[in-house]
């Protein structure tokens, strides 16, 4: 079947079709904008420039490439930017951070890849242009290649850039997943999107760790969902106690901003909640060996990280937990660990809470003193 070319395909019709398309495959919305980034280049270069991607390598070697969304694809001409609401109906995870011997997991992280969702359904979106129309180029992209996500789904209208650098939707807030369909079709563009964040700083107040460093520019080196999924090696001393109880990621800028009064929950079952993740208590998922770790995250985003680093990151919530007995006891089941890694994050919550157990016995009372005073 030929693309319908010319006078035969009317592409603003076509435009339509795609957002009605979209959204009866379970997209929440659906933009389209052209390919030129050419705005956003000076921006990223400083960043990387600044070390800000920390060992992101892949940032640094595609450069600029991601401003040119048409050299992934010739002849690109458009893009369709598409989103989709991931808030599990789960436990409340304010309540959540406030215990510290509860695994806090980043909500988008308790279901399935949205990697796999997003690669299924924009498939699905580029098959039903090709039912209508015939033969055409097209590559989807879901957070899989250096493509300037935020920086184009502003551009189709989706929403704005945050202070905090992710997108920001007046409908949605912030909580929801992004893909693209870059193809060869001049398909019109929407109009951009207007800012709202106003003089609000909320989500750079709460970040616990400070790396939110100016209002839309973040250092990637500090920010606990790099350190818990994207750095391999030793998470830096002075910042894991920083960490609290996030194993994976982390979500205060987005649970501060106002705008996520207005976030939707997820629609589609693929996001609810799996194996009690919203629930689970951090002794619980150190004890996972490695067997269950690969059976229970599997099809999870959590997978990708392996067991290893998955029990670092435990382990230095279980030395941020308050001092008990449970708590010791499970640290000390990984101290002949085989990974340097994980015996090296052990032993330094072990001896957070020797020190814990020693400050309390010196300022502990005396018990036969105090008989032999008040007597």
């Amino acid at each position: 079947m030929q693309q319908k070319t010319g006078p035969d395909l009317d592409f603003i019709h076509l435009a339509q079709n795609i957002r009605a398309w979209g959204k009866n495959l379970g997209f929440s919305q659906v933009g389209i904008t052209d390919t030129n980034l050419s705005n956003e280049e000076a921006g990223l270069m400083s960043w990387l420039d600044s070390g800000f991607h920390g060992e992101m390598n892949y940032m640094a070697k595609h450069g600029s490439l991601r401003t040119k969304p048409a050299d992934l694809l010739p002849g690109a001409l458009s893009v369709i930017t598409c989103r989709i609401n991931y808030w599990p109906e789960s436990r409340d995870a304010e309540s959540v951070l406030r215990e510290p011997e509860t695994a806090y997991i980043s909500r988008y992280a308790l279901g399935r890849d949205y990697h796999k969702v997003m690669r299924q359904k924009l498939g699905k979106l580029a098959d039903k242009i090709h039912e209508a129309i015939g033969d055409y180029n097209f590559r989807v992209f879901t957070d899989s290649a250096p493509v300037m996500e935020v920086a184009l789904a502003r551009k189709t209208g989706l929403g704005w850039r945050g202070k905090h650098t992710l997108l920001l939707s007046r409908e949605a807030g912030s909580l929801f997943f992004l893909g693209e369909l870059v193809t060869n079709l001049p398909l019109p563009s929407d109009l951009p999107a207007d800012e709202h964040c106003g003089n609000c700083s909320a989500c750079l107040d709460i970040c616990p760790t400070k790396a939110i460093i100016a209002p839309y520019r973040l250092d990637a080196r500090k920010c606990i969902s790099y350190l818990t999924i994207e750095h391999r090696g030793s998470i830096p001393e002075p910042l894991r106690p920083l960490l609290g109880n996030r194993i994976y990621g982390c979500d205060d800028c987005q649970l501060i901003c106002p705008w996520n009064r207005f976030a939707k929950k997820a629609v589609l079952p693929d996001f609810q909640v799996r194996h009690g993740l919203d629930t689970a208590s951090l002794i619980e998922l150190f004890a996972w060996d490695e067997a269950t770790f690969m059976k229970n995250m599997a099809g999870t985003a959590i997978y990708r990280i392996g067991h290893t680093q998955w029990l670092r990151n435990l382990a230095v919530a279980l030395g941020n937990a308050p001092s008990s007995t449970p708590i010791v006891n499970s640290l000390k089941t990984r101290c002949d660990h085989f990974s340097p890694l994980v015996r090296e994050h052990v032993e330094w919550a072990l001896n957070r809470h020797l020190r814990d157990n020693k400050e309390a016995h010196r300022h502990r009372p005396n018990h036969h003193q105090t008989l032999k005073k008040d007597g």
